[in-house]
């Protein structure tokens, strides 16, 4: 009987630790539990209250004001104004050069001399034949005054005149298509004949280079169509000279998008003293779309992004009579507000986005805690982050197609 009690006091015990147990893993156990825990500090502790928790700390900085210039690169080859190759309009020897390799040139001047004296042994019969015409028309004419001789007779005369004339002409000319001359002020190239050589009509002689001023020629995606103008201005460079920068002006826009590779050509032109820019030349361009001064720019790591858009964490100083003063020079444990402010954003550059809306240059807008501070009206303090590298104020925005 008494090993019977025994067994029923165990079963029992064993039975109220079970329930003991399940109760204390229940919400309202843990809390009793944590009450008696707390109970038990503050008899600890005596009537001494607990301390009142810190303003996060966060690191923040400043937005700046820059000018922007959205700009375009491609790639482009430099071209003549004005090229051409000389030939002869006529087949003939040539017995005189009248010009050097790498020579300037000018308009009008005489290159080659073709063999001409068939030409103006032609001419100089065309000459006397005229000289005959003018004085029998002549003759004629004070003739029919004295009415010696007809009106026909005198009309004859006079269109026999204009014959000769005709002959004379056409005399001269073929003399003159046998002189080679230069067509534009240019730069000859290095020459493919010698006095003796037969030429045929149409055989190239020399390259002609009018080099005072060039063209450089590139292509840009279609999607920059619309945005595209003469008069934009450009900046190129070229390998040969790679520390200087030239500067051009977008003188003709094609119409035509290329169907292959859905592009647009461009010609901007540049001035070209001292020759040092040769037509054929790799040239690096950048195109000028847009300038914006005083864009808006914060640092990347200030932005917050979330479902509802784009936002970063403004602070203002928490006691107003502070927000008039060089925050900088407030003291470092001055109280801040947060404010979440939504923004639209702009251009991207490294480190460095474009605030469209939202925030003005000056404000102090946060870089570092978004884990600690994500709301408006949250007390902070602020630590500056240190002064991160100088935004740059050109942004690529597309890469252009090359010839």
């Amino acid at each position: 009987m008494r090993l019977t009690l025994t067994k029923i006091l165990l079963i029992c015990a064993i039975v109220m630790a079970v329930c003991a147990a399940w109760w204390l893993q229940q919400p309202q156990g843990r809390a009793a539990l944590a009450g008696m825990g707390r109970g038990a500090d503050v008899q600890a502790q005596g009537s001494t209250p607990a301390a009142a928790p810190q303003p996060a700390l966060i690191e923040v900085t400043q937005a700046v004001a820059r000018t922007l210039r959205d700009e375009v690169q491609a790639v482009g080859t430099l071209v003549s104004r004005q090229s051409t190759a000389i030939s002869p309009e006529v087949s003939g020897r040539v017995t005189a050069i009248r010009f050097s390799d790498g020579q300037r040139v000018r308009k009008g001047q005489q290159l080659l001399q073709l063999d001409d004296r068939l030409e103006r042994a032609q001419l100089q019969q065309a000459e006397a034949e005229l000289a005959l015409a003018r004085a029998n028309h002549q003759r004629n004419s004070e003739l029919v005054a004295r009415g010696f001789i007809s009106q026909a007779a005198l009309d004859e005369s006079a269109a026999n005149l204009q014959v000769a004339q005709a002959r004379r002409a056409l005399a001269q000319t073929s003399v003159e298509r046998l002189r080679v001359r230069a067509p534009f002020d240019a730069v000859a190239g290095i020459g493919n004949v010698h006095v003796g050589d037969y030429l045929s009509q149409g055989d190239a002689v020399v390259q002609l280079q009018d080099m005072d001023v060039l063209y450089v020629d590139f292509r840009l995606p279609e999607r920059l169509s619309s945005a595209l103008q003469l008069g934009q201005q450009v900046q190129l460079r070229v390998d040969a000279l790679a520390q200087e920068v030239f500067s051009a002006t977008v003188v003709a826009i094609d119409p035509l998008i290329d169907a292959q590779g859905r592009s647009v050509a461009l010609r901007a032109s540049l001035p070209n003293d001292g020759h040092r820019l040769r037509p054929g030349m790799f040239a690096r361009v950048s195109l000028l779309l847009d300038a914006r001064e005083g864009a808006v720019l914060v640092p990347e790591q200030a932005i917050l992004a979330g479902a509802d858009g784009d936002a970063l964490i403004r602070v203002v100083p928490w006691d107003a009579a502070d927000r008039a003063a060089d925050l900088r020079s407030l003291p470092p444990d001055a109280p801040f507000r947060s404010e979440r402010v939504a923004v639209e954003l702009g251009q991207r550059l490294p480190g460095w986005v474009e605030v469209r809306h939202g925030v003005a240059a000056g404000d102090v807008v946060m870089t570092a805690g978004q884990h600690r501070v994500s709301q408006s009206d949250q007390q902070v303090r602020v630590r500056w982050a240190p002064s991160p590298p100088e935004p740059a104020v050109v942004t690529a925005v597309a890469a252009g197609a090359g010839d």
